[in-house]
């Protein structure tokens, strides 16, 4: 195995904001780079295992904040102009453009957690990608949840989600969860899609065309514990793309009691991000 270095950079969205990143260079250069978008209001920093894994084994790795989460929020979201689709259409796009011209690497992958894998599909131009590997990307739609997450994924979307941005200006995430505070256009947006049987891909205003285009091969897992991104969730969501190879992990798989849907970025579940790489390595 290579060793390698992280540096904290700048990269410009493709209007010009300016998002916070990292890379994880690895000594020996093998000329692939993996992109890694986040999921919903997670910072990039939760994903440094998993990047430093993939650098040491010759991947050069970036990983993101979208605006206003983590190093890419400049001060109160209050009044912050910025929505889900932009994280999307502006953000992940802006990386992928800036990444292409900066190492024009021999291969390119995408790796996405939940939102990062929902939003994928709407890049504009998929063709530089060669291969993406998702986890727990499902369909938001509350009655897709399981195991007690309906009525609460129900309640986000109808009560806190829609309704708190109007009182604070912002969805203050942070005050009842672990996650980062949310604008508040990402919060109404994702509220809305949460409320469609259809998820984002219910949402005429988006160019859903694109994820036919999408024709790169995916590989999606989904984890059997994991109340958010059940198996039938994952299955809906990833319907959009025309390539997917699914995967779904009972944590005894890997030895461990519990995985959900942040336990694969935990040092235990190391071998599934062997199985990752060694998928990669066939693309």
């Amino acid at each position: 195995m290579t060793t390698m270095t992280a540096d904290t950079i700048t990269i410009p969205a493709r209007d010009g904001y300016a998002l916070a990143a990292s890379v994880y260079r690895p000594d020996e250069d093998r000329g692939r780079l993996v992109v890694i978008s986040s999921a919903m209001a997670v910072k990039r920093d939760f994903y440094a295992r998993l990047a430093s894994h993939f650098a040491s084994v010759g991947h050069t790795v970036i990983t993101y904040d979208y605006r206003g989460i983590g190093g890419s929020r400049n001060g109160s979201l209050r009044g912050f102009d910025a929505t889900l689709s932009d994280w999307a259409l502006l953000d992940m796009q802006g990386v992928i453009e800036w990444s292409i011209r900066t190492y024009s690497p021999d291969r390119l992958f995408l790796f996405g957690h939940s939102a990062g894998g929902q939003l994928a599909g709407m890049i504009a131009d998929p063709t530089p990608v060669d291969a993406m590997v998702t986890v727990a990307s499902q369909s938001g739609y509350w009655k897709l949840q399981g195991k007690g997450q309906k009525a609460v994924v129900a309640f986000h979307s109808h009560v806190s989600l829609p309704g708190l941005p109007k009182l604070f200006g912002y969805m203050p995430w942070s005050r009842i969860s672990k996650a980062e505070d949310l604008p508040k256009g990402v919060s109404e947006e994702w509220a809305r899609w949460i409320r469609s049987p259809d998820y984002l891909l219910g949402d005429d205003s988006l160019p859903l065309d694109r994820y036919s285009r999408f024709v790169a091969p995916v590989l999606a897992y989904s984890l059997a514990d994991d109340t958010w991104g059940t198996r039938e969730a994952v299955n809906a969501m990833m319907s959009a793309y025309p390539n997917v190879e699914r995967r779904h992990v009972e944590p005894s798989e890997i030895g461990v009691e519990s995985i959900g849907h942040f336990g694969f970025f935990r040092p235990e579940a190391r071998p599934l991000w062997d199985d990752v790489v060694a998928w990669l390595d066939t693309h």
